[in-house]
């Protein structure tokens, strides 16, 4: 049997994290919409 290990982070809205997820979601996004068998690999990093 496998084992399977589950793990989440949660932070709250405008937290550095989540604004550098959105950040990169949009930049995925935008790769995407134009060439959908594009492959990205984005970090982001926010300074506070």
């Amino acid at each position: 049997m496998s084992e399977y290990l589950f793990t989440s982070e949660s932070v709250s809205e405008g937290h550095p994290d989540k604004v550098s997820d959105q950040i990169s979601d949009a930049i995925l996004d935008a790769i995407l919409a134009q060439d959908e068998h594009s492959r990205v690999a984005a970090e982001t990093l926010c300074n506070t």
